[in-house]
C-alpha cells in the first residue's frame, strides 16, 4: 500500500481533547479513513496549532481526499513518500 505525507492548514487551530469526546473523534475519522481503504498512522502537528502533517497509507491520493471530504477536513497537499531508515547502512 502506498504511503503518504498529507499537509493541512487549519487556521483556527487543532482542537485534540484529551477526553472521552476526543477519542470518540478520533474514532470516528479512523472509521471514516477505513470506509476509503485510508490508514491514519500518525500525525505531526506545528508548534502553533495551525498545521498537521498526516502519515496515511492509502491506495491513491483520491481516497485521501474523500476521507478528509468525510472527515470535515482540509488538504493542502498530498505527497507519496517512501521510508528511508538512517541504521540501513549501519
Amino acid at each position: 500500500m502506498p504511503r503518504y505525507i498529507v499537509q493541512r492548514t487549519v487556521p483556527a487551530g487543532i482542537r485534540s481533547p484529551l477526553t472521552s469526546g476526543g477519542s470518540a473523534a478520533c474514532r470516528a475519522m479512523v472509521e471514516q479513513n477505513a470506509e476509503e481503504g485510508v490508514t491514519w498512522l500518525n500525525s505531526f502537528i506545528s508548534e502553533d496549532k495551525t498545521h498537521t502533517y498526516c502519515v496515511c497509507d492509502a491506495p491513491t491520493p483520491e481516497a485521501i481526499r474523500r476521507a478528509a471530504t468525510r472527515n470535515r477536513l482540509p488538504v493542502d497537499e498530498i505527497t507519496q513518500v517512501r521510508v528511508r531508515d538512517p541504521y540501513f547502512y549501519v
